[in-house]
């Protein structure tokens, strides 16, 4: 059953005013009177719909589902700015994956140079394909996409966090297997996990020092050299088989 996500809360009858939300159910989907649909609003539950009238785009609401697609934690990835469209490819990724948040900051190292016009139009795109994403993987809730400006700024930001571990490929190179494991399992319910990665040229040690001095975690992500567009996808899906999916899951 198509899924969409709509802003506000939920009433019903309700009009989709969402100009490319109306196209797709409307006019790609060509939804019909008495046709069913997900909705979900600003809330996070999802509810089931029936359509109502076509050509007024309007529908009815019927019931709520009993249906929570996401991580027992909120997990944020912060990438250091990536070069072409490799940030596309993880907001799409991380979004079917889990992520509960999208975030990018400019690393020391990084190539790609976004300045703040350029950093508005990407973020615009970005959060076009995590709705995409998020309706396609049936999530409950939109990743938040956040593309900082200044690294001063996304520093300050790493205080509102329960946990946060730095993929750092010398802990991998150096043997360290047990952090990332360490660190997710002694996550409760409800805890705001930040994993943090670096550009293609990685991360400088200067930006490890202040990750550290924040609180950050160190670890390897398996004894491989992962590109920085793979790493955030091995993360969540460990996440997820440590949370979800072992027999002490959350």
């Amino acid at each position: 059953m198509q899924q969409y996500f709509i802003k506000g809360s939920p009433q019903s009858p309700l009009v989709v005013t969402d100009k490319d939300t109306a196209k797709h159910m409307f006019s790609v989907m060509r939804l019909k009177e008495g046709d069913q649909v997900t909705l979900v609003f600003d809330d996070g539950v999802k509810r089931l719909a029936r359509v109502l009238d076509p050509s007024q785009q309007n529908l009815e609401i019927l019931e709520e589902l009993v249906d929570n697609t996401e991580l027992p934690v909120r997990v944020t990835i912060a990438s250091g700015f990536p070069k072409g469209d490799k940030l596309e490819f993880i907001t799409q990724k991380a979004t079917e994956l889990g992520a509960n948040a999208i975030w990018a900051f400019p690393a020391d190292w990084s190539v790609a140079k976004w300045d703040g016009k350029k950093l508005a139009k990407k973020s615009e795109k970005l959060e076009k394909i995590a709705q995409g994403a998020a309706e396609q993987s049936k999530r409950n809730l939109i990743p938040e996409v956040r593309l900082f400006d200044k690294k001063a700024d996304f520093l300050a930001a790493l205080a509102d966090f329960d946990s946060i571990i730095v993929a750092y490929e010398e802990s991998a190179k150096e043997g360290e297997s047990a952090a990332l494991v360490q660190a997710v399992k002694g996550l409760a319910k409800g805890d705001k996990l930040l994993f943090i990665f670096g550009p293609e040229g990685g991360l400088s040690p200067e930006e490890i020092a202040a990750f550290g001095q924040a609180g950050a975690v160190s670890a390897g992500l398996g004894p491989r050299i992962l590109r920085a567009e793979t790493a955030p996808l091995y993360a969540l899906t460990a996440v997820s088989v440590l949370l979800e999916l072992s027999n002490d899951s959350l």
